[in-house]
C-alpha cells in the first residue's frame, strides 16, 4: 500500500526554490568551487554538480513532513558533492536539513543528532590531524563543526525552547480551565445554597396560607373562616418579612455568605409555637447539650423546619414529635409525624424539600434518611408514621461548610 505525503510547507517551498536559484546563479558564475586540480574531486566540470545540489533542494521539501528521510538523502548528496568541484549553495542547504531534521523531528532523533554530530566532528578532527600531521587538518574537522554539529544544536536549543513555551501554554489552559470548573461549581453550589433557604424561609408560611384558604373557602363558617383569615394574615406577614430579609441578603456586597442572623437551636420553641399556630399538635424534647457550631445548629433547624412544613402538608390528624439529642460527637435529630390518607386540604408538594434536608446533611458530613415506618415497638403493624432521622457531626467535617 502506497504511503502519500502532506504537500510540502509552503515556506519549505520556498526555501527549496530559493536556495536552488541561489546555486544556480553562483554556479553560474563560478564562485565557491572547488578548482579541478583537487585530488577529492573525480568528477570535475560545473554540470555534476548540480546533481546534489538538486537532491538538496528536494530535501528542502521534505524537511518538515519528513526530516529524517531528508537527512538521510541530504548526507548521500552531500557526501556525492564532495566527489565534485561543489558549491556553497548544496552545504547551506545541508545545514538547513540538519537543522530541520532535530527541529522538527522525532523526540529520539533531536536526541540522538546532536550527539552523533559530535561524534563525527571530533572522528574528522582527530582523523585528519593524525592522517595529515599538519595544524591546518584541524579546519577540516572544524568545517564539518560548522556544517553537521552546529545546525543540530541549534536545532535542538530552538526545539527545547518550543516544548517549553507549548508546556507553559498547555499549563496555562489547563490553569484557565481549573479556575472555570471551580467558578462553576462555586455558582452551582451559591445558587443550591439559595435555593435551600428560599425553600425553607418561604415553604412553611405558603403552606399554611393555601391550607387554611382552603379550608375558609370549602368551609361556611364565619368563626372558622375568621381564624383561617387571621393564620393567613400572620404567616402572609412573616412570609413577606423573611423574603425581604433574603433580598437584603443576596443584595449584600459585603461577602458575608450566611445571614447576619442564622437560626439557632434557641429558635425552636418560636418555631414549634408557629406550627401549632398554623394546627399542627407538636411536642418539642430538646437537650443538645452545649453550644454547637453555627453550622450544625443552622442545618438542624432547618431540618426540623422542612419536617414540620412537610406535616402540615401531608400529615394525617395526630401528633407530631420532635426530638434532639447530643449523643458524643453528633447531634441526633428525629421526628415523627402521623402517616396515612388524609381528609382535609393539603399543600402540592415537589419533593424539594427532602433533597434540601439530604444536602445539609451531606455538607455537614452526617447521615439523613426519611420514610414510613411502623409504630414504633411494634414492627409488624402497618406503616402509620412518617419519620425524619438525621446525624449531624458536631466537629469539624473537611467538606463542611455553611449550609
Amino acid at each position: 500500500m502506497a504511503v502519500t505525503l502532506p504537500r510540502p510547507h509552503r515556506l519549505d517551498v520556498g526555501i527549496a526554490v530559493g536556495s536552488l536559484l541561489g546555486g544556480l546563479l553562483l554556479l553560474g558564475i563560478g564562485l565557491g568551487m572547488r578548482p579541478r586540480e583537487n585530488p577529492i574531486v573525480l568528477w570535475p566540470g560545473p554540470w555534476p554538480v548540480l546533481v546534489p545540489m538538486v537532491v538538496l533542494a528536494g530535501c528542502e521539501l521534505l524537511r518538515r513532513i519528513a526530516p529524517r528521510t531528508a537527512l538521510l538523502t541530504g548526507t548521500a548528496a552531500l557526501t556525492a558533492d564532495t566527489l565534485t568541484q561543489g558549491s556553497i549553495a548544496s552545504l547551506v542547504m545541508f545545514t538547513d536539513v540538519v537543522y530541520a531534521a532535530v527541529l522538527y523531528g522525532t523526540p529520539a532523533s533531536a536526541r540522538r543528532i546532536p550527539w552523533i554530530s559530535a561524534l563525527v566532528t571530533m572522528v574528522v578532527t582527530v582523523g585528519s590531524f593524525a592522517a595529515l600531521r599538519e595544524p591546518e587538518a584541524l579546519l577540516l574537522g572544524f568545517m564539518v563543526g560548522v556544517v553537521a554539529f552546529a545546525p543540530a544544536s541549534t536545532g535542538l536549543i530552538v526545539r527545547n525552547h518550543r516544548d517549553a513555551a507549548e508546556a507553559a501554554r498547555l499549563r496555562a489552559q489547563q490553569t484557565a480551565l481549573l479556575a472555570e470548573m471551580d467558578r462553576t461549581q462555586a455558582v452551582t453550589a451559591e445558587r443550591s445554597r439559595m435555593a435551600r433557604e428560599l425553600h425553607d424561609l418561604v415553604a412553611n408560611h405558603l403552606s399554611a396560607i393555601a391550607i387554611h384558604s382552603t379550608a375558609a373557602l370549602s368551609l361556611d363558617e364565619p368563626e372558622t373562616t375568621r381564624q383561617a383569615l387571621g393564620v393567613i394574615r400572620e404567616n402572609s406577614v412573616e412570609g413577606l418579612a423573611e423574603m425581604r430579609r433574603l433580598i437584603g441578603i443576596l443584595r449584600d456586597d459585603s461577602g458575608d455568605s450566611e445571614p447576619a442572623a442564622s437560626p439557632t437551636l434557641d429558635g425552636l420553641d418560636a418555631l414549634v409555637e408557629g406550627a401549632r399556630t398554623n394546627g399542627l399538635d407538636v411536642t418539642l424534647d430538646a437537650s443538645p447539650g452545649d453550644r454547637l457550631p453555627t453550622p450544625v445548629e443552622l442545618a438542624a433547624y432547618r431540618i426540623v423546619q422542612e419536617s414540620l412544613t412537610n406535616a402540615l402538608k401531608h400529615a394525617c390528624p395526630g401528633r407530631v414529635t420532635v426530638t434532639l439529642a447530643r449523643r458524643d460527637d453528633r447531634l441526633e435529630l428525629t421526628v415523627i409525624s402521623p402517616y396515612g390518607d388524609r381528609d382535609g386540604p393539603r399543600a402540592p408538594g415537589s419533593g424539594a424539600g427532602l433533597v434540601g434536608m439530604r444536602e445539609r446533611t451531606a455538607l455537614l458530613g452526617g447521615t439523613f434518611e426519611a420514610g414510613p415506618e411502623s409504630f414504633p415497638g411494634d414492627p409488624g403493624a402497618a406503616a402509620k408514621v412518617w419519620t425524619v432521622r438525621a446525624s449531624l457531626p458536631t466537629t469539624p467535617h473537611p467538606q463542611g461548610g455553611p449550609a
